[in-house]
């Protein structure tokens, strides 16, 4: 299958003002056209077109508005604190459950009416991320408030955390479908993997169980778990990324932040798998497994998904072996990423025309 076209160079306004004089667009879709051509060419501009494109903020004005959350935040936290600890020496209304869920309604409703102002209204990128967490946590908080036992948690049986942390998801699921944030999706992602790793310990029946989520072994409680999930989530990336092929949508978005979340999971499932074998010949499917993950990365043009998961190698191997081993490890990663990096554009243009009859091109980033 041969790959998709390259894309015309861009339209002039002299192009669309011609295009409305002949009936191709009205002039609100000109317009249109030309406040989101103008919104997006802060993180464009420049940008190569074989790079993939990463938006954290668009302008100081959004970290300024981020303080301005963080700020609000933490004087909310504050006083919500106070009221709630005073429940402890004048019960009154609700006793500690009941102030904690107003406090929790309470926050969600601001968070909320403050999403449809610099989320839907505005199009802020680096508040929607601020958003999105402190709408997780605030639901994470409230749901646990409601329907967690405290002596059972700290007996160690985490089954009273299921249904909050199912719900807390289900709140950031929620949060999503109406902003349509990214990262929300990636925290959905992250929520959907603690509580179905809080429900393997809990199956397993032992307290210890939520320990071995670093240690993961074959046989280990956590290695379906992350492994399924991985390949879940890694699914729905790339199901956004084949339907925008040239990255020019909030599909591409999304997909960058499911990889980063796909990624460590597959690496932390196989590695440790192998890691713990302790042999050469495991040590020698570990590496032939992130150099999988490299041509994958290349394929796909996902930089992000190759940084996550080399990254998560790094922290496995200094937990793992320690002292020099790790080092040399380290090492040999540091040196892969810099020749990736530097040679990523021809290295995927041969790769695509040596697989060019096993993968759908014209779903994927065009190569240089």
């Amino acid at each position: 299958m041969s790959a998709p076209p390259p894309l015309p160079a861009l339209l002039s306004r002299e192009d669309l003002r011609a295009a409305v004089a002949a009936g191709v667009l009205s002039e609100a879709q000109a317009a249109r056209l030309v406040a989101l051509a103008d919104s997006r060419r802060g993180a464009r501009e420049g940008l190569s077109p074989d790079d993939e494109p990463f938006e954290l903020f668009r302008g100081f004005n959004e970290v300024f508005v981020v303080t301005g959350l963080a700020i609000l935040v933490a004087g909310w936290t504050g006083l919500a604190a106070l009221w709630i600890a005073g429940a402890a020496v004048s019960p009154g209304f609700g006793g500690l459950v009941g102030r904690s869920l107003l406090v929790a309604a309470a926050g969600g409703t601001l968070v909320w009416a403050l999403a449809e102002y610099f989320v839907r209204r505005r199009r802020m990128v680096f508040p929607a991320i601020a958003l999105s967490a402190i709408w997780g946590a605030n639901a994470l908080w409230g749901w646990t408030a409601a329907l967690s036992h405290p002596v059972m948690v700290a007996a160690g049986d985490w089954t009273s955390l299921l249904a909050p942390l199912g719900l807390a998801t289900a709140s950031i699921g929620l949060f999503w479908l109406r902003f349509r944030v990214p990262f929300a999706l990636a925290l959905g992602a992250l929520g959907l993997f603690a509580t179905a790793l809080v429900g393997a310990a809990s199956a397993a029946g032992s307290p210890e169980g939520i320990g071995e989520l670093f240690v993961l072994s074959g046989q280990g409680p956590f290695a379906a778990v992350t492994l399924v999930l991985g390949l879940a989530v890694f699914a729905a990336a790339m199901a956004f990324d084949l339907s925008d092929p040239y990255r020019v949508t909030r599909r591409s978005a999304q997909a960058f932040w499911l990889h980063l979340v796909a990624a460590p999971a597959l690496v932390n499932t196989i590695a440790l798998t192998l890691l713990a074998e302790g042999t050469a010949a495991a040590h020698a499917l570990l590496g032939l497994f992130l150099a999988l993950i490299a041509l994958v990365a290349v394929v796909i043009d996902r930089r992000s998904f190759l940084v996550a998961g080399v990254a998560h190698a790094v922290a496995l191997a200094g937990a793992v072996f320690g002292g020099g081993a790790a080092s040399l490890t380290v090492l040999a990663l540091g040196a892969a990423l810099l020749a990736l990096g530097a040679g990523w554009e021809r290295l995927r243009a041969r790769l695509l025309r040596a697989l060019a009859p096993l993968l759908p091109l014209r779903r994927l980033p065009p190569a240089g």
